[in-house]
């Protein structure tokens, strides 16, 4: 039993989507800024988590481009179907 390769592209796509998603399921601690943390250290905190959020837009951008190929190839995968249903008629 083969596999169309629209359909093995959209099954890829949900498991990018899926493994991505519990990848950045991670817990951020809030980070407790006392007086003996130095200003060095509140720097590189502030770079660490702004580097975070750019990560994170960065992926929420690919999810969306992805769910956008998605639903690109059920158009064509209902495209496809809606011409062999076409074509069986003709016959």
């Amino acid at each position: 039993m083969a596999i169309s390769r629209p359909m093995l592209l959209v099954f890829l796509l949900l498991i990018l989507v899926m493994t991505s998603q519990f990848e950045w399921r991670q817990q951020f601690v809030d980070l407790d800024m006392t007086p003996s943390v130095t200003p060095k250290q509140q720097q590189i905190s502030r770079r660490e988590e702004a580097v975070k959020e750019k990560i994170i837009l960065s992926q929420e951008k690919n999810i969306q481009r992805l769910k956008e190929l998605v639903q690109n190839l059920q158009q064509q995968l209902w495209q496809c179907k809606g011409n062999n249903k076409q074509q069986i008629l003709e016959d």
